[in-house]
């Protein structure tokens, strides 16, 4: 059952993450701070495969630094405010569950957490391309 959480898991991350830079499609500040959440996404991901509840601690209390900073609120609305802090306390839950040793506890956790970046990316890709301008040789009536 592990094995099958863990490979879940692992195509999550896979799925979460674009192989584009978040630095093409942003600020600079932005794409550094994607590549840290990456790196401790990883790193959390090894802990639950190794069992290692103080790496995943770290790594989730990282998350958890991460997504309070300056460069994380790429957009001032609800629903973006809503994705973070589900992230957040995704997060938290993963510190909770590695205190306690948890190792199911934290599986799942991190799948929300997963999940929560997904929605969060989506949304934002679907905020950016309506704010795109429309070509002029596609526009109506042309």
């Amino acid at each position: 059952m592990r094995k099958i959480i863990v490979v879940v898991l692992f195509i999550a991350v896979l799925v979460c993450f674009p192989r584009s830079s978040p630095a093409q499609k942003g600020g600079e500040g932005l794409g550094k701070l994607m590549q840290e959440k990456l790196n401790s996404s990883k790193l959390l991901l090894e802990g639950i495969a190794l069992c290692d509840f103080t790496k995943i601690g770290n790594s989730a209390e990282k998350l958890i630094q991460v997504s309070k900073s300056a460069e994380w609120f790429v957009l001032k609305t609800p629903r973006y405010e809503l994705h973070s802090n589900e992230f957040r306390r995704a997060a938290e839950v993963i510190v909770q569950k590695a205190k306690d040793k948890n190792l199911d506890g934290v599986a799942l956790a991190y799948f929300d957490m997963t999940m929560s970046c997904i929605r969060c990316h989506r949304y934002v890709r679907e905020v950016r391309d309506a704010r795109l301008p429309i070509p002029r040789s596609s526009a109506v009536g042309e």
